[in-house]
């Protein structure tokens, strides 16, 4: 694939954009990210709790309904399955019909189906609905990734998305302790068990923000009232002159090139690292820790280090320019994390701190990773190319904690799953280092 020309950012370096300070853009820009990033991050926690809070709902649905490790692994998984095939077909709809309608119907139809999983009774009840609710979120993220090139050069896209992903280790922060205290306060309340309660309490509110997504949200820069003429003028001028140093790419490109299926197998090992959070919550409990409140914290801690070490990574990814790097130690402190786990799975602290570099280090590669993709692809490939990058890392969604699951049941210990978890995430590492470093030097 042809690299992309460098370019130093500074207004003066942009003919056709009218004189203007730095300072004043950046106000400007500030004024975006307040009402859009705001926003979509808020649709970002909910949708990441939707996701995850099956791990704490498998305390008791595995009393309750006596799922085995394999089982729950195949339902936890099997989500990305359903995200995986439609995810493309998501993406191309909202460049079709426009992103205000199209991640409206997301959030809602995925709400009301986190809330029906309370219903589940059986296996195959359970897999069906994990299923639907991949369907139903299919698109969200990749068409976020999609929304933000709309409002952003590539200069500044950096700090923008890791706030943006910075939704994850919030969700996991609030939702970690949320849901412990949602199963200890709720338990057999009202004719429900208590992981009932966490489904429906804790998918309303997707519901919720979808309604308000039809109002709230811009399809474009053209379309912000909120922005006067002259802000929508520069906006628009900056996306337009970054797209002159991109090379434009039809959706056959992306197919063709090396480089993009690299960056798929890379998305592919991050997102493998996924089963941590299906999985820590009940590893917690058989290294001897009961209260399901105190299980929600100590989850809780690894994605505080997240926050801050994802925030100041992006600033300095953007103040550099420099991309790969930035992308692939985290990756390697995750890997060193998960090996060193199986050594602690009967120490609750030492558990826990291995989950901060594991997990932590998780959010923040596959938070830093998203600067690869969306710097390299432009023109009509962009719709297809990040949607097909991201739909494939959602095979490893599926098929890791599959594998873990089964692995589990077969040698009664999450050994060989961490081990195996570890190997593949290192790999993904190292491949970010293979992408050529001009590719993404803009």
């Amino acid at each position: 694939m042809p690299s992309r020309t460098h370019s130093t950012y500074a207004a003066s370096a942009l003919p056709d954009a009218p004189v203007q300070d730095l300072a004043s853009e950046d106000r400007i820009y500030a004024k975006v990210t307040r009402r859009l990033v705001g926003f979509l991050f808020l649709c970002y926690v909910f949708a990441f709790l939707d996701r995850i809070n099956v791990g704490f709902a498998k305390i008791g649905m595995q009393a309750d309904l006596g799922f085995s490790e394999a089982v729950f692994g195949l339902g936890a998984g099997i989500f990305f399955l359903s995200y995986f095939l439609l995810e493309v077909p998501s993406n191309m709809m909202l460049a079709r019909f426009g992103a205000r309608r199209w991640i409206a119907r997301i959030m809602v139809s995925w709400g009301l189906l986190s809330v029906a999983t309370l219903f589940v009774q059986t296996p195959t009840q359970f897999y069906v609905l994990r299923f639907l609710l991949g369907a139903a979120e299919a698109g969200f993220f990749p068409g976020v990734m999609l929304y933000l090139t709309y409002w952003y050069p590539a200069q500044r896209r950096s700090r923008v998305i890791t706030l943006f992903m910075a939704a994850i280790p919030v969700a996991s922060i609030l939702g970690g302790p949320l849901s412990g205290w949602i199963l200890r306060t709720f338990a057999d309340s009202q004719g429900l068990a208590a992981w009932q309660w966490l489904y429906l309490i804790e998918g309303i509110p997707a519901v919720l923000l979808g309604v308000v997504t039809l109002w709230y949200l811009d399809d474009s820069i053209a379309d912000a009232k909120w922005l006067s003429p002259a802000e929508k003028r520069l906006l628009q001028q900056r996306v337009q002159s970054d797209q002159k140093h991109a090379v434009a790419h039809k959706i056959i490109d992306a197919l063709k090139s090396p480089l993009v299926w690299l960056l798929a197998v890379i998305n592919f090992a991050f997102l493998a690292g996924i089963t941590l959070a299906f999985w820590m919550p009940s590893m917690l409990r058989g290294a001897g820790v009961k209260d399901t409140v105190q299980i929600g914290w100590m989850v809780a801690v690894p994605y505080v280090f997240a926050i801050v070490a994802m925030l100041a990574l992006g600033r300095t990814s953007d103040r550099t320019r420099e991309r790969r790097w930035h992308t692939a130690l985290p990756g390697l402190v995750c890997a060193a994390g998960i090996a060193l786990m199986p050594w602690a799975l009967h120490d609750p602290m030492l558990l826990m701190l291995a989950s901060v570099a594991a997990i932590g280090g998780n959010v923040v590669a596959n938070a830093l990773y998203w600067n690869l993709p969306t710097a390299i692809l432009s023109g009509a490939a962009a719709a297809f190319g990040i949607a097909f990058i991201n739909a494939f890392g959602q095979i490893a969604g599926f098929a890791s904690p599959a594998l873990f699951g089964w692995l589990f049941s077969l040698t009664g210990s999450a050994a060989a799953g961490l081990g195996i978890l570890a190997a593949c995430i290192a790999l993904g590492s190292v491949g970010a280092l293979l992408i050529p470093a001009r590719s993404v030097a803009r």
